[in-house]
Parts: C-alpha cells; sequence; structure tokens
C-alpha cells in the first residue's frame, strides 16, 4: 500500500508543482523556481526508495478507477526501465529549473513557464508509468500539447508560432493514429491493461490486422521521435527557449516514440516488417541527420539534427530487437540525455552571453570562456564518441550490432556501412561544433562581450558533464546494475547480466568506432571552409526539405480545399447552414432505420385527452406563428417561441415529468430574456440575398416547410414505436427501481444526472463553461450595426427599448423579485435529490433574479451594488465537481462514485445526505456563472452602446450651439 501511494506521488507531483509555480506572481521569479524545484526535488528519495523492489524484479502498480466500464482505469506501474527513464526526466528537469532561473529574462513570465514546464513533466511522467495503454496515449497527446504552449513561450516571435503550431500538428496526428493502433491492440488482445498486451506478442503477430496496426502503431512513434521523413518539427521547435529545448530534446518528448519502440518490441516485434521498417527507418535517419547536422550555422540547429540522428540510431536498435540491441538502446537513451541536455544548456550560455548562435560568427570563446568551453568540449567528445565518454560506449554497442549477422537481408548487409558512414558524420559535426566556436581568433563583431555565466547556470552543466565522465571510465560499477534491471523488465527475468567493460580487445567494434573517429577529422579539415560559407544543408537534402512539402499540403487542406468547399456548400447566413444540418440528419436517420421500423402489431397506448389535443395544437400554433412572424417581427417571433416552449412545459408535467418541467420552464425564462435583449443589436433584414434571386420566396418557404416536416415526423414515429413497443427494454425502469437503493434519492431524474451519468453531466457542464467563456470573449469583441447606434431614442421601436418598457413591469417589483429568487434557488437546490429541483434548476432561478436586476436598472447601479464574478463561479463550479469525483480515489471507488447515508443531527434527527449534493453544488455555481457572464456581457455591451449614444447627442448639441 505504501509503494501504491509512492507512485501516485511521483505521479502528482510535477502537477502539483505545475498549479502551485502558476499562483505565484509574475514578477516573484525566484519563488516559482524555488516552489517548482523544491515540490520535484520530493520525487528523488522516493525514487531511491523504490529502487529495492525494482530492483528485486517487481512490477509496482497503483490503480484509480476512471471509467472502468470503458476499459479506462487509471493503472500507473513502474518496473525497471520506466524506473530509469522517470530518474532521467525527475533528475534533468531539476538540473533545467535550476538553469531557467538564470537564463530567463525578468521581462518574461516566468510563473507561466514553469507552470507549462511542470505540468509538461507530469504529463511525461504519467505516459512513462501509465499501465493502461489507452490512457497512454491520452498522456501522449497531453505532451504534444503541452510541448506546445512550451515551444510557444516566446509567442510574440513568428519562429515560436510556427514552430510550436508545427509540432502540434504533426506529433497530434501521429498521437491519433497511435490511439486507433492501441483500439486495435486492445480488441486483439482483449485488455486495454498494459501487462497483458506485453504477454501477448504471438497472439499479436498473428493477428490478420497486425500489418495494419503496426503501420499505425510506427507513425505515431516515428512522428514523435522525429523519424524521417517526420523529422522537420524538431528543428522548428528550436525557437523554444533553451531551457525547453534542453529538456525536451534529452529526457522527454522525442525520447516517448523511442520509449514506445523499445517498450512494445517484445509484442509488434521479431517480424521482417518490424526489422524492415523500423531498422530502415532508422539507419536513414542516422545517416541523413547527421549528414544534415554537419551543414547547420545555427548552434541549436545542429543539435537539433543530431538528436535526430542519434534517434534513428535508437530506432534502428529497437528494430534489430535482440537482446543486446535492446540494451545497447536503452543505455544509449540514458547516455544520449546526459550529453545532449549538457550541451543544449551550453549553447545557451553561449546564446546568452554572447548575442548570437550563429557558429559563423563565434570564434575563440575558449579564452572568454574557459570552464564553459571546456564543458562543451567534453560533452561533444561524449556526442562523436570518444573513448573514456558514456557516448563511447553505447556507439561502440551499437556497432556491434550492426556488425553482427542477423537475417542475410540486403539491409542487414548494410548496416555496418551506413552505421560506420553515420559516425564519421558524427565525429565532423561534433568537431565543428568544437573548432569553430572556441577555437581560432577571437571574434570581433558578437552583439555582447562574452563572458562566463552566473555559477549556477553552470553547475548544472558540469554535472552532467562529471557523469559523462564517470559513466564512460566505470560504466559497470556506475550504470551497469540499473540497465540491467531495465532491460530485462522489456526483455524478461531470464536475461543474463551483460558486463559493460570499456576495453574488448581489438574487435570489429572497435575498429569502426577509430574509422569514425579518423574519418570525421579528415572529413572535416578536408572541408570546412566550404561547409562554413555554404547554405545550411547538403544543396540536393536542401532543395528536398520535407518541410517544404509539409507547408504546402497544410496550405491545401487548411486554405484551398476549405476555400472551394465553402464556396460550394457555404453561407454567410445560419439558415442555410441549418439546413444542410437538418438534411443530413434525416439522411443518416433514413439510412440506418429504413425497413427496420415498424409499429408494434399491439401497441401500447392510452386515449387520447381532448384537453392535451387542444394544449398541443395551441403549442403547435405557437410554434407555426413564431416561424411566420420571424420574417416581420422578430419581438413577436420571440413571444410566440415562448409560448411554445411553455406549451413543451406543460407537456412534461402533464406525463409526470414535473423535474424537467420546472427545468424546462426556468430556461425558457432565461433564454426568452437573452433573445429579447440580444434583438436590439440584429442587423436589418436584408432584401436582397443571392439565393433569394435565385429561388422565390413562396418557393422557398415551401421546400423550408417540407424539410421541416419530413424532419419532424421522423422523430414523431421514433418516440411513438420507443413508446408503444411492448418488448423493448426500458431501462428507465431500472432507474425507477434502483434511484433510491444505490443513489439515495427520489428523484430519478436528479439522481441519474448527479450520480448514475454524472460524467456525462461533468463533461456537459464543462462545455457550457466553454460556451459561455466563448460568448464572453465574442461579445467583447462584437460591434453592432451602426444604425442601433444612430437611431435617435424617439424613434426606437419595441426591440430598441428596454424590456421593462415593453412588458411594462415596474422595476420596483424587480428589484423585490431577487431575494424572493434566492431563496427559491435555495429550495430547489437543497431538495432536489428527492423532489423536483436540483443544482442545474437553482443555478438558472438565481440567473433570472440577476437577469431581473439588469432589466430594471442601470449597469453601473447594479455593479455598484452587487459584487458578481461569473468566471471566479464557473471556476470554483467545475473545481468542486471535479473534486468530488476525485474524491472517491481516496476509497477505492472509480471516479465520481457517489455515496449516500443518512446523518443523525442533533434536535433535527435523521437527514438524508449523499455526496452528490457537493457534485450538485459545483453543477449550480457553474451554470450560475456561465448564464450571468454573458448576461454581463450583454449588459456592458447595451452600456457601451449608451456611451456612444450620449457622446453623439452631446457632439450633436455642441454642433447645434456654436
Amino acid at each position: 500500500m505504501i509503494e501504491e501511494n509512492l507512485l501516485l506521488i511521483l505521479v502528482g507531483l510535477p502537477f502539483a508543482a505545475a498549479i502551485a509555480a502558476s499562483t505565484v506572481s509574475t514578477t516573484a521569479h525566484r519563488a516559482a523556481a524555488w516552489v517548482s524545484g523544491i515540490l520535484l526535488a520530493v520525487g528523488l528519495p522516493i525514487l531511491a526508495t523504490l529502487h529495492g523492489p525494482i530492483a528485486d524484479g517487481q512490477v509496482l502498480r497503483a490503480s484509480l478507477y476512471w471509467v472502468p466500464s470503458l476499459g479506462l482505469t487509471l493503472t500507473f506501474r513502474m518496473d525497471g526501465f520506466v524506473w530509469m527513464f522517470v530518474a532521467l526526466v525527475y533528475g534533468i528537469a531539476i538540473l533545467v529549473l535550476i538553469y531557467a532561473r538564470y537564463y530567463l529574462s525578468k521581462s518574461d513570465p516566468v510563473p507561466r513557464f514553469y507552470a507549462f514546464l511542470m505540468a509538461f513533466t507530469g504529463a511525461m511522467v504519467s505516459m512513462l508509468m501509465s499501465g493502461n495503454i489507452l490512457m497512454l496515449v491520452v498522456f501522449w497527446e497531453l505532451t504534444s500539447i503541452l510541448s506546445f504552449l512550451l515551444i510557444g513561450y516566446w509567442y510574440q516571435g513568428q519562429a515560436a508560432r510556427d514552430g510550436a503550431r508545427m509540432a502540434l500538428i504533426v506529433t497530434g496526428l501521429g498521437g491519433l493514429c497511435l490511439f486507433v493502433a492501441m483500439l486495435l491492440l486492445g480488441q486483439i488482445v482483449g485488455s486495454y491493461d498494459l501487462d497483458r498486451v506485453l504477454l501477448a506478442g504471438d497472439k499479436v503477430r498473428a493477428d490478420p490486422l497486425y500489418p495494419l496496426l503496426l503501420t499505425l502503431f510506427l507513425l505515431g512513434a516515428f512522428t514523435k521521435s522525429a523519424q524521417m521523413p517526420f523529422h522537420f518539427w524538431l528543428p522548428g521547435a528550436m525557437a523554444a527557449p533553451t531551457p525547453v529545448s534542453a529538456f525536451l530534446h534529452s529526457a522527454t518528448m522525442v525520447k516517448a516514440g523511442v520509449f514506445l519502440l523499445v517498450r512494445f518490441s517484445p509484442v509488434m516485434g521479431q517480424t521482417d516488417l518490424w526489422f524492415y521498417a523500423v531498422t530502415g527507418t532508422g539507419m536513414v535517419t542516422l545517416v541523413l541527420g547527421s549528414l544534415i547536422a554537419l551543414f547547420r550555422h545555427d548552434l541549436k540547429g545542429l543539435l537539433a539534427y543530431s538528436t535526430i540522428s542519434h534517434l534513428g540510431l535508437i530506432t534502428a536498435l529497437a528494430g534489430i530487437g535482440s537482446q543486446a540491441a535492446i540494451l545497447a538502446a536503452i543505455f544509449h537513451i540514458a547516455n544520449h540525455a546526459v550529453f545532449k541536455a549538457s550541451l543544449f544548456m551550453a549553447a545557451g550560455i553561449i546564446d546568452h552571453e554572447t548575442g548570437t548562435r550563429d557558429m559563423r560568427r563565434l570564434s575563440g570563446l575558449i579564452r572568454a570562456m574557459p570552464v564553459t568551453g571546456s564543458l562543451a568540449i567534453v560533452a561533444s567528445a561524449a556526442m562523436a564518441g570518444v573513448p573514456l565518454l558514456n557516448g563511447f560506449l553505447s556507439k561502440e554497442m551499437f556497432f556491434a550490432e550492426a556488425a553482427d549477422w542477423h537475417n542475410g537481408s540486403w539491409l542487414d548487409d548494410s548496416l555496418a556501412y551506413l552505421a560506420t558512414l553515420a559516425g564519421v558524420f558524427a565525429v565532423a559535426y561534433s568537431l565543428r561544433f568544437i573548432a569553430s566556436v572556441f577555437f581560432g581568433p577571437p571574434a570581433t563583431d558578437l552583439p555582447k562581450t562574452p563572458h562566463e555565466p552566473p555559477g549556477w547556470m553552470r553547475h548544472p552543466v558540469e554535472l552532467l558533464v562529471l557523469v559523462c565522465l564517470i559513466v564512460g571510465i566505470f560504466p559497470d560499477q556506475t550504470l551497469g546494475p540499473t540497465l540491467h534491471v531495465a532491460a530485462r523488465s522489456v526483455l524478461g527475468a531470464d536475461l543474463p547480466y551483460t558486463d559493460i567493460a570499456i576495453w574488448h580487445g581489438f574487435t570489429l567494434p572497435l575498429g569502426m568506432s577509430l574509422i569514425a573517429l579518423v574519418g570525421g577529422v579528415v572529413l572535416y579539415m578536408l572541408f570546412r571552409d566550404r561547409i562554413a560559407a555554404g547554405p545550411e544543408g547538403p544543396p540536393l537534402l536542401h532543395r528536398l526539405r520535407a518541410q517544404r512539402v509539409f507547408e504546402r499540403l497544410l496550405l491545401l487542406l487548411t486554405w484551398k480545399f476549405p476555400r472551394q468547399a465553402h464556396r460550394l456548400i457555404g453561407a454567410d447566413r445560419l439558415q442555410p447552414q441549418l439546413r444542410i444540418i437538418v438534411l443530413l440528419a434525416v439522411a443518416a436517420g433514413v439510412a440506418t432505420l429504413w425497413g427496420g421500423l415498424r409499429q408494434a402489431p399491439q401497441p401500447l397506448a392510452t386515449p387520447l385527452n381532448p384537453s392535451f389535443a387542444v394544449m398541443w395544437l395551441v403549442g403547435g400554433a405557437c410554434a407555426i406563428g413564431a416561424a411566420w412572424m420571424a420574417k416581420y417581427h422578430r419581438f413577436a417571433a420571440v413571444v410566440l417561441l415562448g409560448g411554445a416552449g411553455a406549451v413543451t412545459c406543460l407537456t412534461f408535467a402533464w406525463l409526470s415529468a414535473p423535474d424537467l418541467a420546472v427545468t424546462q420552464l426556468l430556461v425558457e425564462i432565461v433564454t426568452t430574456v437573452l433573445l429579447l435583449l440580444g434583438l436590439r443589436w440584429l442587423p436589418k433584414r436584408r432584401e436582397e440575398i443571392a439565393e433569394d434571386r435565385l429561388l422565390p420566396a413562396r418557393l422557398r418557404r415551401g421546400r423550408d416547410f417540407v424539410i421541416a416536416v419530413v424532419a419532424g415526423a421522423g422523430l414523431s414515429a421514433i418516440a411513438y414505436v420507443m413508446m408503444t413497443w411492448p418488448h423493448i427494454s426500458n431501462v428507465g425502469n431500472w432507474f425507477l427501481r434502483n434511484a433510491y437503493s444505490e443513489g439515495g434519492g427520489t428523484n430519478v431524474v436528479n439522481v441519474i444526472l448527479v450520480d448514475f451519468r454524472a460524467f456525462d453531466t461533468f463533461g456537459e457542464i464543462t462545455v457550457l463553461a466553454i460556451v459561455g467563456i466563448s460568448v464572453y470573449a465574442l461579445l467583447r469583441r462584437f460591434r453592432p450595426a451602426p444604425e442601433s447606434i444612430d437611431q435617435p431614442a424617439d424613434q426606437t421601436g419595441p426591440e430598441q427599448r428596454s424590456i421593462t418598457e415593453v412588458l411594462l413591469v415596474p422595476s420596483v417589483i424587480m428589484r423585490w423579485m431577487f431575494p424572493v429568487l434566492i431563496v427559491l434557488a435555495a429550495y430547489l437546490f437543497f431538495r432536489g435529490h428527492d423532489l423536483p429541483g436540483g443544482g442545474f434548476s437553482a443555478g438558472v432561478t438565481v440567473s433570472i433574479a440577476f437577469l431581473l436586476q439588469y432589466l430594471a436598472h442601470d449597469v453601473r447601479w447594479i455593479e455598484a451594488r452587487l459584487t458578481v464574478l461569473p468566471i471566479k463561479w464557473m471556476g470554483a463550479g467545475l473545481l468542486v465537481a471535479g473534486l468530488t469525483g476525485v474524491g472517491a480515489f481516496l476509497f477505492g471507488y472509480p471516479f465520481l462514485t457517489a455515496h449516500a447515508q443518512y446523518v443523525d443531527l442533533p434536535l433535527i434527527g435523521k437527514v438524508p445526505a449523499a455526496t452528490a449534493l457537493l457534485f450538485d453544488a459545483g453543477v449550480f455555481a457553474l451554470v450560475m456563472g456561465a448564464t450571468v457572464l454573458m448576461l454581463v456581457a450583454i449588459a456592458h455591451q447595451a452600456l457601451r452602446i449608451a456611451r456612444l449614444r450620449e457622446r453623439d447627442a452631446a457632439a450633436r448639441s455642441e454642433t447645434e450651439g456654436l
């Protein structure tokens, strides 16, 4: 139990740090860094505590039931491979936090940066530890969204916006492919639990859907880890701040894809299709990435393409799939994370202290920055694979696997040559990084005078470079046991222990390493001047840029095709758009129900009551009248529409659904008043419309009438069959039987909303919050038609006058109604679980109370006496509803599981109580906040128009006086 709690704490710490950082003042830069760092540092002793059972071969698990019926369970698991990866993420994240404290400017919104960075860390850790493959994809996509925010942190720059958008589109689309792949994988295995999936390799490979499954899976992994031809998003992400680049491109974002390849290699691998697809793509990425890196002039651009190349190396090892190859892949994941993070930080220091990253302008910095230069030289040597450094060991293991005989195919025969060629390029671009930046004559045209950075800005680099040295000299004594545990968790407990030594004698891999070292030095010495003076890439590859292809596809998909579709079916009016939606719905219904909808042989029916028929005739007449009057008088149409809504309320009451009747009545009041308030902003009708000229008005109205009759008749037929067919299982009867025993309430509708289907309700109130904020944002930018402003007050019609003038209701009555409606809202709220009412009805009632005040008084008069903070009410409502659901986790139940019992209160006795009441309180707060927010937006628009009219009237008076 302790270990399960520690796993949950390990997942939650980064998110807690994100919340804490977001609450810090925008000027408290140091506080945001300290809060984030301290909370994240708590994870290190937790990892140390968990290392013991992990080293013994245990797989630790902790589960939170989310939606078990859909297979969505928040299961977190940790084995040796995950432990090593999470340790890398936590360790490098803490170093990046320290580094960012001195890198970011005081003018930057630093708390936002730390909040995004910590949330991204939490998403990455959750993805690594996810024990449910569907939830793995959820966290996978969350890393894409948060990386978009981090890459676009300096959104004022065009490069940051473009790079963030490109990264989100490419990795997001790959994530959708991965989602489909995981759905197929779960269906093949029969479970979405990761442990069961990892044991079903033979079943997966034998399934006919394996080729499709593998294709979708690899698209997700390749886009995330920037494999050719999906590599182009990663260099564009260099527009992010250097701390982000150091974190995303060393231990997190780009490593997610290779983590997935290694994790699922026992399930998806061991086939020729896997070998050719994964190893082939990895080798192409390895060679081309290292070649392009040699030509890049920007320091971070060189490091970006070197990252692409090393990711290709790890991918190729995962494709080979042998025990030694998987061990080498895991080893290189750790080594690359260490030296690449140190190199990005060193590049950031150079940029921070000199003002440029262009290697053509940098030269001789070893004199002004000797410590930073020495650190960068050692890290670059590790990247190149120089002996006695960590990069040499894992790269030599890669050379050994590339030279080994596997299946005798042409790709296998060429692996050794391609690996050596890529090694030559890697040495050459590493040497260019060192020689062009730190040696040669001192630079004379730098924006800043170079000097050493603050000590704490350099200490993370020093620690990482020290790790490169220690692991390179003592590999088996330092990282060897951890690597063995990680590889054993992937390949099985029977994996023999492999000694990682510096010297194995004069072997073929050593010869390949020496060729790469010598060849890289010679290549750089021969072509350094041509490389420095040439374009950023080999001529052929520079012309065949994948980014250019992506941009052209994006132009077609987001501009040309949508414009053509809009030209064919688009319209600037709402009615044609609604017509298309209704026709599509009718077509879908006909295609689905054709031949299957028939009347029951003995339908269950009751005699038609004449009063009910008269009531419906009145409602139908109101609906037809509203449609007819909409052409001539909008105000009358709204009133008639309210009449149809009132008949609907009476229908609910007639059919023994008082809860629906109350809710419908309250919603009718709010929507009617909001429509009346919005009438004044509607522009005048346009008599000349292109569609009107093509089709006479009578034919157009007849066409719309036929569509409405067909759609209404179809829906009526479905409703009639559902209500009269005797053998259709009625789910309502189940709710009627179990509402009190399972939900603790006699109001079945409310129990369904806040207990049985609370997850749906939570989604609906979230949508309502989004709608409220969207309406508010749109109305803030809304500018009414000029006639709404210019029309004199004495010529305003009913659509321009205030509601109190139109309805002839004294304002004092509206003022007195406020406390009455507040009491009524409380009455509806507290009785909602057993009698008609509830949080939604209470929220709408409070909204009506505020509506009346805004209708009766001037906006300034109201807001001087009533403090309304609708956005905070909405946020509090979502938070209360969400925390109510999360509280069920504490007792081992699924999300939003409710509990009901009787509570014995002094002097009162037993009172029914349910946790659903808290959830209903969240619904109440959000509904009230969203409705009032829209009302406030409309009221402020009215105040703005009034001020404009006062200004115009004053200007006219001044003109007449002159």
